[in-house]
């Protein structure tokens, strides 16, 4: 458990609840037989060296808050040959994205069931190849903005990870969250904006996966995508 200490200095949770619906019993039991043996080991334990989770990789990625895991499940499959870190909080997003690892058969995943931003501190400089941030919480009334993922300090944190050339990606529906995002990356200076395809905001990456979340358009604006590239 942790000491009030540690509570204390943690940064402020950017995502809300961590359950809602009872988890299928087949998915509830994938925690006990498929999570721990691949499960980032604990970030409060130590540095994490992504070679020892897969030394045959030729590249890492990170997905932080991957939802039920349609996306994480979907590049790992198409890149069999890169580690795919992925962290999320909501335990029914996990126990999804378990079913979906157990179902394709995939190598090379590795979750951490809890907040990315303690695996990106235990992460070493220059370790990361993509790091993909799609549809975060919008915390979008103003007093919660604080509560928002991407603030100056995350990205820079960003920033350190990427090798150089590596890239950020970042996907939001909510206007507001995509000018904010825009402003603290834009104030890193390891990083670069990349022209989206087009142009446009709102033209995809020629190899981005449309998630079932991504199709229900929650937010107020059609998705806005954005990349950003270490210099």
């Amino acid at each position: 458990m942790a000491s009030s200490d540690d509570t204390a200095h943690r940064p402020l949770r950017s995502f809300g609840r961590i359950k809602s619906r009872a988890i299928k019993p087949r998915q509830a039991a994938l925690f006990d037989t498929l999570l721990p043996s691949i499960a980032v080991p604990d970030p409060r334990a130590g540095p994490i060296d992504p070679a020892a989770l897969m030394p045959e990789a030729r590249a890492v990625w990170l997905e932080i808050g991957f939802g039920g895991g349609e996306h994480l499940a979907a590049q790992a499959a198409r890149h069999r040959d890169t580690l795919m870190i992925g962290c999320e909080p909501f335990l029914n997003g996990v126990a999804s994205v378990l079913r979906h690892i157990e179902e394709g058969g995939l190598k090379n995943v590795r979750l951490h069931a809890d907040d990315a931003r303690d695996v990106m501190a235990a992460l070493p400089d220059a370790s990361l190849d993509r790091v993909m941030i799609l549809f975060p919480d919008p915390w979008h009334k103003a007093r919660h903005n604080k509560r928002r993922l991407i603030q100056e300090e995350t990205a820079a944190g960003i920033a350190r990870l990427l090798k150089p050339g590596g890239v950020v990606r970042f996907v939001t529906d909510w206007t507001d969250y995509a000018e904010w995002a825009l402003e603290k990356f834009g104030k890193t200076s390891d990083l670069v904006r990349v022209s989206s395809p087009g142009d446009d905001w709102t033209t995809p990456w020629p190899d981005h996966v449309v998630t079932r979340y991504e199709e229900k358009r929650l937010g107020d604006t059609t998705p806005l995508f954005m990349e950003f590239r270490r210099a």
